[in-house]
This record gives C-alpha cells, sequence and structure tokens, in this order.
C-alpha cells in the first residue's frame, strides 16, 4: 500500500477498541486525513509520545483500502507545552484548533496549516498577551478565505481618516463613517499593523490595550 511521512497537527484524538486511537491529521499538501494508531495507548507503545495534541509531529502513514490510513510511526517535533499550564491560552487553543478543522473540511490549502503551527508558538510564548496572537491570528485566516478587511478605503471608497471615527459594515468589510462610531485611528492603525506584522512585533506597540478589546470584537465577529 502506498506509505507516505509528513510534519502533521493532530486536531482530534478518539479512543477505540482497548488500545488504539483514531486521529485527525492536519497535513500541509494533503490537507486533513483520519488514521488510526494501532496500539497507541499500551504503556509501551513506540508512537505513543509523538502523538501530542498542541504540537507538530513527524508521522508516516500507509493509506487504507477506504478513508482510514495506518500511523506507523510518529515523533514529535515540537510540543507547545507552556499553552496547557494557562487556562486562557487553553481554551483559545481548542478554538484555534475548532475553526481550522471545520475550515479544512472542505479546502486544502497549506497555509492554513502553517498558520495553525505559528499560532501554536505564539501562544507559547507567555511574554506575548494571548488576545495579541487571537487578533492576530483571526485576521490572517479572514485573508485565506479571500475576505480580508479593507484597512485602506471606506465603504464609499474614501481614504480612511485620523480626524474621523468609523462603524465597521461586515456585508462590505470596510469601515464606514459615523460621526459616534466605535473605532478611530488608534483602532485603525492597530488592526493594519496585526495584518502585517507578527505577534512578536505586536507586543511591543505601547497603548494597545486601552483599545484591543474594540479591535477584538471586530474580528471575533467576522463572518466565517
Amino acid at each position: 500500500m502506498p506509505t507516505y511521512r509528513t510534519e502533521a497537527i493532530i486536531m482530534r484524538r478518539t479512543n477505540y477498541g482497548e488500545a488504539d486511537r483514531i486521529l485527525n491529521i492536519l497535513m500541509p499538501e494533503r490537507g486533513k486525513v483520519s488514521a488510526i494508531a494501532k496500539g497507541v495507548r499500551k504503556s509501551k507503545s513506540k508512537l505513543a509520545g509523538g502523538l501530542e495534541l498542541f504540537a507538530t509531529c513527524d508521522v508516516t502513514i500507509i493509506e487504507g483500502r477506504g478513508e482510514m490510513g495506518l500511523i506507523t510511526s510518529a515523533r514529535l517535533i515540537k510540543f507547545y507545552g507552556t499553552i496547557l499550564h494557562d487556562y486562557d491560552r487553553l481554551q483559545f487553543g481548542y478554538e484555534l484548533i475548532k475553526i481550522v478543522n471545520r475550515t479544512t473540511e472542505t479546502i486544502i490549502e497549506p497555509d492554513f496549516y502553517y498558520l495553525l503551527r505559528d499560532s501554536f508558538a505564539y501562544l507559547d510564548t507567555l511574554s506575548i498577551d494571548y488576545r495579541v496572537v487571537e487578533l492576530w491570528f483571526r485576521l490572517h485566516f479572514v485573508f485565506l478565505l479571500g475576505r480580508a478587511l479593507n484597512l485602506a478605503t471606506s465603504v464609499d471608497n474614501v481614504r480612511l481618516s485620523a480626524d474621523l471615527r468609523y462603524n465597521f459594515d461586515f456585508t462590505d468589510m470596510a469601515f464606514t463613517q459615523h460621526h459616534d462610531g466605535r473605532f478611530g485611528t488608534a483602532h485603525i492603525k492597530l488592526l493594519r499593523l496585526a495584518n502585517s506584522k507578527n505577534p512578536a512585533i505586536l507586543r511591543q506597540v505601547s497603548g494597545m490595550n486601552d483599545i484591543l478589546d474594540d479591535c477584538l470584537w471586530l474580528v471575533r465577529s467576522l463572518p466565517y
């Protein structure tokens, strides 16, 4: 049977039988597949330590006759264990998996894998506020879906001004001018930075806490 070796992220693990486990696995080039790890729950299993959640793994899979493959070898490349020791990071980590898992049911796109992998890495860094990681992730996620925010011009195709206030139109994915709008120039600057810089750089932005919750409300409300 055809065999392949790949980098992978475990999206879900389901116990099966006395010692086996069925895994949903996300890979860069092949997208998401289901595979069974036989005997993985036995104490002496060679597979056990290489198939963790919140990790990148090196796996070898034999393609099955049906939809499910067979994992024959596995080792950890990187385990992002710090996520497990912080409640907020852990909960958002599960949310990341849920969002990507749902999308990759129908889409095979390597960048979803790399976005999830990099998000784990930033969540694993305690000096980076997990909310900054969330802002960055959600902006890049909608970009991969082809629904990026317009951070240059308003709904009326007028360049955004530092002197005006705006609300956000989720249908047009752009800001619309409003005299008492929720968003101002500081919000737009932060969104632009999060759209172009990674969380390790974003954490250095001063005064961010005053506007971060507003920006998070916006990206959490995006349709996808």
